[in-house]
């Protein structure tokens, strides 16, 4: 398993093949993503998002979407948009690599937290953020706009 940023520090996609190799994993979590992956991903980098892959051979066995912002609540943090690794490859270590990835980086931008939200249907994804050490420390609420 190897590590692979996407984006650079600024969201310039430097690694535009894994950028196209990730999109069948990350859909795994977002099917919903529109046909033009590749401009909507270009569009969430623009807006501070970055991307990590996990690869074994070309295979991309995990994708995590990130940015870093600061907030009243807990100041600097890096927020983890989206966090998935290929159904055929769950249980193998992909989660947490990406978790350690995050983490460490999370602290060399000196960030005091690494958060994410996870959908309440996700049983088995909450079982994995709470092996990994994360807790629950609120709810979030979404109101659809008309």
């Amino acid at each position: 398993m190897q590590l692979i940023e996407v984006t650079d520090g600024q969201g310039k996609v430097i690694a535009p093949d894994w950028l196209l190799a990730a999109e069948a994993t990350h859909r795994q979590l977002r099917p919903q993503l529109p046909t033009d992956y590749a401009a909507k991903m270009q569009r969430v980098f623009a807006q501070g998002g970055r991307m990590v892959v996990v690869v074994d051979g070309a295979a991309v066995l995990g994708v995590a979407v990130w940015r870093i912002y600061e907030n009243t609540h807990q100041g600097m943090q890096v927020y983890v948009d989206d966090l998935v690794t290929d159904d055929t490859r769950r249980s193998q270590g992909v989660g947490h690599a990406l978790i350690e990835w995050l983490c460490a980086r999370s602290r060399m931008l000196s960030a005091t937290a690494l958060t994410l939200d996870s959908g309440t249907q996700r049983v088995h994804a909450h079982r994995f953020y709470l092996r990994e050490r994360f807790e629950i420390t609120s709810f979030h609420f979404n109101k659809k706009l008309d």
